[in-house]
């Protein structure tokens, strides 16, 4: 079923989740999800929002941390990961002066190197795209398939900024089977404003994303919503409510 490998991204709650991270998980828990993705504590400390996971039966689908965090705090980084009991730590994104040829190959080398010095106790080292990465080529490719093209950084695509690449989502996950456990749910409006919009409303086809998925190693799939019209909560309802609708599609 692919209601136990939805989850949650906490990006689109982070209003909320500053002011009451343990009540927000509660309401997630109620609403039917089974996993979050954690992006920051907001001052929370790890353990015991792990705690409250593993009282609610709340999953961990990976944790966005920044590559700076990476390299000069990878001992919190790895102990975080170990309470919350994930194996994925995932680069969210880029300062504007790493988005050229230089800065991509510093990332690359950066996350590589930190994936040598995990990978042997378990863990795995990610990158999760924006539309930016396509907007550079290096060795005649995309950025983010330079940087992917590394095979010890695993992708985190984003269906949303793939789009707004004027990409396919489809075609563009296809190129990395089995070699990427998260995939990012997020779709665009339909109203020419290329916007954030819940997933299911929009232009994305997720039926055959979610299929393509599911018989190619995806363990998570993460809806996130960057700004929403209205309460983020609901947003999220309607979400996963369409995901859910898709089940007898995807087969």
């Amino acid at each position: 079923m692919i209601k136990h490998k939805l989850a949650a991204q906490l990006y689109t709650l982070r209003n909320e989740v500053k002011k009451d991270f343990p009540t927000v998980l509660r309401e997630l828990k109620t609403m039917g999800w089974e996993a979050v993705q954690i992006d920051g504590l907001h001052g929370y400390a790890a353990a015991d929002i792990a705690a409250v996971m593993k009282e609610l039966g709340l999953q961990t689908a990976g944790m966005h941390v920044g590559l700076n965090r990476m390299q000069t705090d990878l001992d919190a980084v790895l102990e975080e990961a170990r309470l919350f009991n994930t194996r994925d730590f995932i680069c969210h994104s880029l300062p504007d002066e790493l988005m050229n040829p230089e800065g991509y190959a510093s990332v690359r080398r950066v996350l590589h190197e930190v994936a040598a010095k995990v990978s042997g106790r378990g863990f795995r080292v990610g990158y999760h795209n924006h539309d930016f990465e396509f907007q550079t080529f290096i060795e005649g490719k995309f950025a983010l398939e330079y940087v992917l093209d590394d095979p010890t950084i695993y992708p985190e695509i984003d269906t949303y900024w793939v789009k707004k690449a004027d990409q396919d989502p489809l075609s563009f996950i296809q190129k990395y089977p089995f070699r990427m456990p998260i995939l990012h749910l997020k779709d665009m409006t339909v109203d020419g404003r290329k916007y954030f919009a819940e997933v299911g409303t929009g232009l994305i086809d997720f039926a055959p994303i979610l299929k393509w998925g599911l018989h190619n190693g995806v363990e998570w799939f993460a809806v996130e919503q960057d700004y929403c019209p209205g309460n983020p909560m609901d947003s999220l309802a309607l979400s996963l409510s369409n995901l859910l609708a898709l089940e007898e599609a995807i087969g």
